[in-house]
């Protein structure tokens, strides 16, 4: 029991499981668009870093 990660707060242990569901989603969303197998594999290498096109896409919005 001593590799298992510890939780020292209520809620502190989400943030693994909402980056999970987001990758799967923006993978199936990128994939399912895709015209071609290369745009697919650019697909999941995006699926991989949507937080920050999210981060980016908000900044944007605000005008910062």
């Amino acid at each position: 029991m001593a590799n298992k990660k510890e939780c020292r707060f209520v809620g502190s242990c989400n943030g693994g499981a909402i980056y999970g569901l987001g990758f799967i989603g923006a993978a199936v969303y990128y994939i399912s668009i895709a015209t071609s197998f290369w745009i697919g594999v650019l697909g999941f290498l995006k699926a991989i870093v949507w937080p920050a096109f999210l981060v980016y896409g908000l900044l944007k919005f605000l005008g910062m």
